[in-house]
């Protein structure tokens, strides 16, 4: 391990990979990931994968306030399609399409938001019954006021990206340090003097903290109460038979608040929308209950009649960050020169994890993040965040 460096990104999911391979790219290839397990072994390692969802974003949260994300979104899609070009890796990348599906509390929304998204430039529509029998012949909806569709949606491999970035950094010569967590970051005068980690020390000026659900424990020790909480969420896979045919679209239903998407010929993956459990990153249970497995697998199966013959093949959970107001907080950390934060996905993650990359490795080298405006998501929009 080296002991000094340009930069330190702490964290090995996709975001501090995507932030380190960016920072390579533009030049600064003296920079060091520290990772305390292996790639992606946090929450990328448990993700879902789905790419984009515009619309959604722009029904949850307002256009105003969700368009940095909906544009990282965007700009996130054009990487995934063009990844081995640009990164010399596979991102597993399906463009299987993203359907909605909402009972009358949530269409008006969910339509303002689908206008709003083609209005930004964003390829989606409204469909009919007709409509889905030549989308999705398999998915019985039952009733129903509003079903939208984004064709260039789809899902993807989060690990796989991970992997991705770290090994076209390393390429560049950034030093991927795996088994080899952050303790605590230096700082002296105002500013980032170094990182201590389990394998010693290393002089820098610039630390990007982007560990995920361990980011909030990291910043407290350095006086800030960042509003972040890690939250429990499960995922079951249920094996089908005989195989369906793949291309099957990203399915979210906003009636029951569950959502679910293929993983290969013979597998799906679903899981819960809206269930929240709050959860220590360092001890959580990382399976699944039967109670939540048979309520998901029974709305599913309602929506998708194959799959009341499947059987369960594995299930597991992984942790969210949420924030308060469910936005990403990315950009420079105030009161600390040359420290950086990049967490709080609320799920977003993976969709949002090119763009994150590119906008803190433009702010860091460049002084502003030019590709998409994310001052409106840094840390000041929170009151009372230092200690």
């Amino acid at each position: 391990m080296r002991k000094s460096a340009e930069a330190v990104i702490i964290g090995g999911g996709l975001a501090g990979t995507s932030i380190c391979f960016n920072l390579a790219s533009r030049g600064v290839k003296d920079t060091v990931l520290l990772e305390r397990e292996g790639l992606g072994a946090g929450s990328t390692g448990k993700s879902s994968g789905v790419t984009t969802g515009f619309s959604l974003l722009l029904f949850t949260h307002g256009s105003e306030s969700a368009l940095p994300i909906s544009l990282m979104a965007k700009e996130g899609q054009k990487w995934f399609r063009n990844f081995n070009e640009l990164v010399g890796a596979e991102s597993g990348f399906r463009e299987v399409g993203v359907m909605f599906l909402s009972g009358e509390d949530y269409s008006p929304a969910l339509r303002q938001g689908f206008a709003k998204a083609r209005e930004m430039g964003f390829e989606n529509r409204e469909l009919s019954r007709e409509d889905l029998k030549e989308v999705a012949p398999h998915i019985e909806p039952g009733d129903f006021d509003f079903l939208g569709f984004e064709p260039r949606s789809g899902y993807g491999d989060p690990p796989g990206v991970a992997q991705g970035y770290a090994s076209a950094a390393g390429r560049l010569g950034a030093d991927i340090s795996l088994g080899n967590g952050a303790l605590d970051v230096e700082v002296e005068g105002g500013r980032v003097t170094g990182v201590v980690s389990e394998q010693g020390r290393i002089a820098t000026d610039t630390v990007v903290v982007a560990g995920g659900p361990w980011n909030g424990k990291l910043m407290k020790k350095l006086g800030y109460n960042l509003p972040l909480q890690p939250t429990r969420h499960e995922v079951f896979v249920l094996k089908q038979g005989p195989p369906a045919k793949m291309g099957i679209p990203v399915f979210f239903d906003l009636i029951e608040m569950t959502y679910m998407r293929e993983e290969s010929p013979d597998l799906m993956l679903g899981g819960d929308i809206a269930k929240d459990e709050n959860a220590d990153p360092d001890d959580f249970d990382q399976g699944t209950t039967m109670e939540q497995t048979r309520r998901i697998w029974g709305r599913l199966s309602s929506l998708m009649p194959s799959l009341e013959s499947a059987e369960l093949f594995t299930g597991f959970s992984g942790l969210y960050t949420n924030t308060p107001d469910n936005l990403p907080i990315l950009g420079k950390v105030d009161g600390v020169d040359g420290l950086y934060f990049a967490g709080g996905f609320n799920g977003y993650g993976f969709k949002l994890s090119p763009a994150t990359g590119i906008v803190m490795a433009e702010l860091i080298t460049e002084g502003e993040s030019k590709t998409v405006d994310i001052s409106p998501l840094g840390l000041g929009r929170f009151a009372g965040v230092t200690a």
